[in-house]
């Protein structure tokens, strides 16, 4: 019972993904209240942010797809039913979050809002330090040295 009343425990019922565009609200909401104009003076941030944002798109969708065809899930926690190490996972282990995060640097950049990138990194820090642990004991647990391997093989991130 004490773990349902832990904040960060009751934020793990949340979706990753939701996570990323429910920070990126808020810190728009904030750039509405508290407007900075500072990224509006650079040129081609525009252009570099949709550029940005439709590479994230396209790994975190690439990434979505290969666990989709691999027929195992995406939820943190739950077991998986394989241990998916092709397509982008050849170059990640989070391939997901890695096209997030690069998804919404992006949208930041075509909007110019400078509030979303400042809350970025809270949204970092808790898929790193707690949804992607969850993830790896989950998956060290089901694949234990077939795990271990690749996780020597492939970085967390990049």
């Amino acid at each position: 019972m004490e773990s349902e009343r832990n904040p960060i425990r009751l934020l793990l019922h949340v979706p990753v993904p939701w996570v990323f565009v429910l920070v990126y609200l808020i810190g728009a909401g904030a750039e509405r209240a508290w407007p900075t104009h500072l990224m509006e003076q650079v040129p081609y941030f525009g252009m570099v942010g949709g550029v940005a944002l439709g590479i994230g798109a396209a790994i975190a969708g690439w990434g979505l797809v290969t666990f989709w065809k691999a027929k195992t899930t995406t939820v943190p926690g739950q077991t998986s039913s394989q241990m998916v190490t092709w397509g982008p996972y050849r170059f990640t282990r989070n391939p997901m979050y890695v096209g997030l995060t690069v998804a919404y640097l992006g949208e930041a950049l075509v909007l110019r809002q400078l509030w979303p990138v400042v809350l970025l990194p809270l949204v970092i820090a808790y898929v790193n330090w707690i949804v992607v642990p969850l993830e790896e004991t989950k998956l060290r647990e089901v694949f234990g040295e077939q795990y271990d391997q690749y996780r020597a093989r492939v970085g967390r991130w990049v």
